[in-house]
């Protein structure tokens, strides 16, 4: 085996979204994460932009979880030559292939209504891509166990870690003739509501780890008593609550917690509904893989039973006829898409609701403006004003804050030769490389888009 490994940064590098690493030996070419760019205009433009790579030569690509800016490129790979398999955990492939799906069908949806009432920049809009190469990428997925080294050739391995996150969540041990490569994927939170502590590696000699909140420590706030508080102000307002949320794990998490209220006598039997075809999805998931989270199977069901589950659009618009108060949890979470911004457009404009948003909301996306106190809200081609009360509870994120983050890399007996900081805004990567400097005194970089680092090993 020849002595480099080359690391080619296509993605979350610089940036929050898009994670893509390639990991070229002479053995094999390896990607890790294959996900699409959110946000910011300039960033979901690269999506249409093919790989400045080789992509037929990938042999394989190995999944950290089965978040949209981890696998949601994967059509278009294979659609630029890719026909190796698709590793990951047994529910990081099943979220994975919920949300490809899901995303298939809103980008079909989106082009069509593009083109019918002609708000597109393009003559003619496209997906970026369909359903049909939605189910051909799902075609390549192969279930891979954690906690256990499968070899890939005579000098390659690598392990899948449990690291709480989302459900089926791990991070990638990756041994390349005797070197350790980790990558963190996104590290979850220690005391999570659904889901068991991260594990964390013992070894790295290089190190990849996000940086989401690498500059930042969660709020230290009471959610239930807080949400709790909201929802009483939205009942003596006759109003309705409106949260955005991503369809996987928060939302599962947000039910988890109004179900406790309502069982603590905290809150009175408000109406709750439940609008996301892929959270119900999700939800599925959960009641499939007992072992990888926390919920008792008879908590789960009680859990679900207490919410209106709503399966079609027509009870959409039955929901927002409805003139009780009531609680909507809808997706998306950052307020990019789905179902949340026809109760949105609906209902924005009204002193009466209240929007809470829950989490992290990237630069660029509609839940940042509405965060950062917006007066007015685009979508469907549209201004809406925004009349609605914005709150937030921003001590639901499911990623590992900066204390976190430092006690996740504590474990590592060895002294990395480098670390290199991924998966976070430029400002916030500075901020973590010198907290990280200060802490353990190892070397780290920032790698930027397109970077390529050649490692002697």
């Amino acid at each position: 085996m020849d002595d480099f490994v080359k690391i080619n940064f296509l993605g979350a590098a610089g940036m929050v979204t898009g994670s893509k690493f390639l990991i070229e030996t002479s053995e094999k070419k390896i990607l890790i994460d294959c996900g699409m760019f959110q946000g910011l205009k300039e960033l979901r433009e690269l999506n249409w932009r093919d790989l400045t790579i080789d992509v037929g030569s990938i042999d394989v690509v190995l999944l950290t979880h089965g978040h949209l800016d981890h696998v949601g490129y994967l059509p278009r790979l294979l659609k630029q030559g890719f026909l190796g398999p698709i590793i990951g955990t047994a529910p990081t492939l099943a979220i994975a292939e919920i949300i490809l799906k899901d995303s298939a069908k809103i980008h079909e949806e989106d082009a069509e209504k593009a083109n019918k009432d002609n708000y597109s920049k393009h003559q003619s809009a496209l997906p970026f891509y369909t359903v049909k190469e939605a189910d051909k990428a799902i075609e390549q997925f192969q279930i891979e166990m954690d906690d256990k080294w499968i070899y890939l050739s005579e000098h390659i391995a690598y392990r899948f870690q449990y690291n709480g996150h989302i459900i089926g969540a791990t991070f990638i041990e990756l041994d390349i003739n005797g070197k350790r490569f980790v990558f963190s994927g996104d590290i979850g939170r220690t005391d999570d509501y659904l889901l068991s502590d991260p594990k964390s590696p013992e070894w790295a000699d290089f190190l990849f780890i996000e940086s989401t909140y690498g500059n930042k420590l969660h709020p230290v706030e009471n959610v239930e008593e807080k949400l709790a508080n909201i929802i009483r102000e939205t009942l003596n307002k006759k109003g309705i609550l409106i949260i955005p949320s991503f369809a996987v794990e928060r939302l599962q998490t947000l039910m988890y917690i109004l179900w406790r209220l309502y069982k603590k006598n905290k809150i009175p039997n408000i109406p709750i509904f439940i609008d996301s075809p892929m959270g119900n999805n999700v939800l599925n998931v959960f009641n499939r893989f007992p072992k990888w989270h926390k919920l008792s199977v008879e908590d789960y069901q009680a859990m679900c039973n207490h919410m209106n589950i709503i399966h079609s659009y027509k009870e959409t618009w039955e929901t927002i006829d409805d003139k009780r108060s009531k609680i909507v949890i809808a997706g998306s979470g950052m307020v990019t898409g789905g179902r949340v911004l026809t109760y949105l457009q609906q209902l924005i404009d009204d002193p009466a609701t209240t929007v809470l948003l829950v989490g992290y909301q990237a630069e660029g996306t509609r839940g940042r403006q509405l965060k950062n106190g917006a007066h007015e809200i685009r979508f469907f081609g549209k201004y809406y004003p925004v009349k609605a009360t914005i709150e937030s509870i921003d001590s639901l994120s499911a990623h590992a804050d900066q204390q976190g983050l430092i006690k996740w890399m504590s474990t590592i007996k060895n002294r990395p030769e480098q670390v290199f900081l991924i998966h976070g805004e430029p400002s916030v990567l500075d901020a973590f490389r010198v907290k990280i400097k200060d802490t353990y005194g190892w070397d780290v970089s920032i790698p930027k888009l397109s970077d390529v680092e050649k490692i002697m090993i």
